[in-house]
């Protein structure tokens, strides 16, 4: 035995053999390394916000790739622009990794307008949040319920519950004083188109009443002014409750207005 371990032959063979396994696990080591970049990583970049022509820029020059997987909407970012990216920014990743992409829709989703009607500024505030509305103007009419919604309205159009609205819309609330039984003094009119009288009633919480045109007045009765209202403001008592109506008369001959 101890003379065949020390044959020649059979320790050329063992030799041979050893140095197959330490040339093979050499060979074996060398192709993970390559395969995969052992010990190399390359730092995630911060895709937010940028365009798809600048991620694409971005990661070719870090060998990565990328991937849109989903879209959502923020009216704080443009269209079609990163909103969010897996994996995240600053993370660790291999060589030619993807990265996967949640990009901002070219326009708005369309939600469901709802009910703000009687709930508190408060919890308007909040309910619009939560459906990714925003408050706008808080314009204020007289009413009892102090700061409660008496009506919603987008770009000056009240809003009923339940209409399709633009995601990201801003709305504006109408809301109760909380003085709603105080005596209002009658504006004057005269001399304003209808117009101008509208805008101005509503300011003050008042209402056009009846509209008595005479025969000049065809259509377009907007443009028509005033040249009598009903009650007259020059008169001791002036002073009527909010909500009350106001009626005017209107022509389109300015002659017949008084002059003030």
């Amino acid at each position: 035995m101890f003379k065949f371990l020390f044959n020649k032959t059979f320790l050329f063979h063992l030799a041979a053999a050893l140095s197959s396994i330490v040339v093979l696990f050499l060979l074996v080591i060398f192709f993970i390394q390559n395969y995969t970049v052992h010990g190399q990583t390359i730092t995630v970049p911060d895709l937010t916000g940028k365009s798809i022509n600048e991620v694409k820029k971005i990661l070719d020059n870090k060998n990565l790739e990328y991937k849109i997987v989903d879209s959502s909407f923020n009216d704080k970012f443009l269209p079609l622009s990163v909103l969010d990216q897996n994996p995240k920014a600053d993370h660790k990743v291999k060589d030619g990794r993807t990265i996967y992409l949640t990009i901002n829709s070219r326009q708005a989703p369309k939600i469901k307008m709802p009910d703000l009607k009687d709930v508190s500024l408060k919890q308007a505030g909040v309910l619009l949040n939560s459906y990714g509305l925003k408050v706008g103007r808080l314009i204020y009419k007289p009413d009892l319920a102090q700061n409660a919604v008496l009506d919603q309205m987008i770009n000056g159009k009240s809003i009923k519950p339940g209409d399709f609205v633009s995601k990201g819309s801003t709305v504006d609330l109408v809301l109760g004083d909380g003085v709603g039984l105080a005596d209002i003094e009658v504006p004057v009119l005269v001399g304003l188109t209808l117009a101008e009288a509208k805008f101005v009633l509503d300011g003050v919480g008042l209402n056009l009443g009846a509209v008595v045109a005479d025969n000049t007045v065809s259509s377009d009765s907007l443009s028509a002014y005033i040249f009598r209202q009903i009650p007259d403001p020059s008169t001791l008592n002036n002073m009527i409750k909010p909500g009350e109506p106001v009626d005017v008369f209107i022509s389109n001959d300015q002659s017949k207005v008084p002059r003030q």
